[in-house]
């Protein structure tokens, strides 16, 4: 494939909105990497070429007709298949909702499309985007494109195996305790998951509804800046969304980091982080020194008990959510000799392993004579994390951690559940503050596998969490896998 097919988001509208390349063009080229290597990857569970296509020759319509198609004028953009996309199957990987087709567009989609995006599909995730390594998809697992043997991470593993592997520059995942960021790191890409409430919930499957935030995957962080400032902004139909209009980000990328202060996180740095990992957010701290930034450690002691607060919260409201799922309004029905025995039969044959730990563990900590004990418990665990990150960003302006733990490892690992949770006690933390954070590609463990170093920033803090990112990127080694989407050029 050409070099132009492989130009990031910013590149490829420029290009389309002065007409110097077509919209349609861009997603054949698109749509031709996916024939030729989603068999070995599988990061859709549905592409939707005819209605790409369809989209492409809109915008390549509105300017031939003088018209600005807008600021993704003709990029391929991948969607999580837990977004719901009117008139399209979306069925958050679950065999509970196969051949669910919405009636309605997820703000973000509306969004996307009035930008001039073209949506070339649906992505893989684990089911309801419970998982970290795109296994517990109904469907199959996705491959990592760096490495076929491993996994992408998860639960938005689709959306970063499509972005690795050049099916599209840009895909949308969502963030419950690191699923952006994690397969991010995994697949040697930009993930980020913005303040909660910058980015509208409306139209995504819920999983635990305080915590999940819709953010972009993107090759470069200008890419991903493009992507987070078409979708961010207040939505009414969204409760919890912020009234406030979507940052103005890109102007400053090149800003630098003179001045800035950077605090690397000391709980984050020690147990259970590999030694290549700690080396390479350290060797990444020095880089943002060097550009100027104030560099010290900083100690965010409630960080230690993320996972443990996140394992209550989120299944509790996870049983809370998913008891929609019942076999009468939407979905798979399996009849039973009674209402009561068809739910029990359709939630039997609907939900796969980990959705049913999940749930079970969720309806026992919101259980009477345990609510407190539990539940109650961990939302004083989570008042304890934002106190502890109120205090560290006194001090500094964002703050620096490893994305995961190890590098992507291979499928089938990892079976027990609880090594699996420890994959996201690095990100975990954020999304019992609310907080941003992002994950930037920064050099290879000692495997030659991706790194992800991640930044994190204050409620609202996206302008310096992305400057100090941008940062990163200037200042990275050289990656040493080559993808799927650079081995066939």
């Amino acid at each position: 494939m050409s070099g132009s097919a492989r130009s990031g988001a910013v590149q490829i509208a420029a290009a389309v909105r002065t007409g110097e390349r077509s919209a349609l063009d861009v997603v054949e080229e698109h749509l031709a990497r996916i024939e030729a290597a989603e068999a070995d990857v599988h990061a859709f569970n549905l592409v939707t070429a005819d209605q790409a296509r369809a989209a492409a020759a809109a915008v390549d319509q509105r300017v031939a007709d003088g018209e600005d198609p807008g600021p993704l004028a003709g990029v391929p953009v991948a969607l999580k298949d837990n977004m719901c996309t009117r008139g399209v199957v979306t069925t958050a990987s679950s065999k509970i909702l196969e051949g669910w087709v919405p009636p309605y567009d997820a703000t973000v989609v509306e969004r996307l499309r009035a930008s001039g995006a073209v949506v070339v599909g649906k992505t893989n995730l684990d089911e309801f985007a419970m998982g970290s390594s795109t296994e517990n998809s109904a469907f199959g697992p996705t491959h990592n494109p760096l490495d076929l043997a491993r996994v992408p991470g998860g639960s938005s593993g689709g959306s970063a195996a499509a972005v690795a592997a050049g099916f599209a520059p840009l895909s949308l995942g969502s963030d419950t305790g690191g699923s952006i960021r994690q397969p991010a790191a995994f697949c040697g890409v930009v993930g980020v998951k913005p303040t909660y409430g910058v980015v509208s919930r409306y139209g995504l499957i819920a999983f635990a509804s305080s915590l999940d935030q819709i953010g972009p995957f993107a090759d470069t962080v200008a890419d991903a800046a493009l992507l987070l400032e078409a979708i961010a902004g207040h939505d009414p139909a969204d409760a919890t969304s912020i009234p406030q209009d979507a940052p103005d980000i890109s102007p400053h990328l090149s800003d630098g980091v003179a001045g800035l202060r950077v605090g690397l996180i000391t709980e984050l740095m020690g147990e259970g982080i590999a030694p290549d990992i700690a080396a390479r957010v350290r060797e990444a701290a020095d880089a943002l020194a060097a550009a100027g930034a104030t560099v010290e450690e900083v100690s965010v002691p409630a960080v230690t008990y993320g996972l443990s607060a996140y394992y209550l919260i989120a299944p509790a409201e996870a049983s809370s959510n998913l008891a929609r799922f019942d076999g009468v309004r939407y979905g798979l029905r399996v009849e039973g000799g009674t209402t009561n025995d068809m739910m029990v039969a359709t939630r039997t044959a609907g939900f796969g392993d980990e959705v049913k730990r999940r749930i079970m563990l969720g309806t026992y900590a919101l259980s009477a004579g345990y609510y407190d004990a539990f539940y109650g418990q961990a939302q004083k665990v989570r008042t304890l994390i934002v106190r502890d990150f109120a205090a560290a960003y006194e001090r500094f302006d964002v703050l620096l951690s490893p994305t995961a733990p190890t590098t992507a490892f291979e499928i089938g690992a990892i079976a027990d559940p609880l090594t699996m949770y420890l994959n996201d006690i690095c990100t975990i933390p954020t999304n019992l503050a609310g907080h941003p954070a992002m994950s930037v590609p920064f050099g290879t463990g000692t495997d030659g596998l991706p790194v992800g170093v991640q930044v994190l920033a204050p409620a609202l803090g996206e302008i310096a969490m992305f400057r100090a990112a941008a940062a990163l990127e200037a200042a990275a080694p050289p990656p040493a896998v080559r993808s799927l989407k650079e081995a066939s050029s």
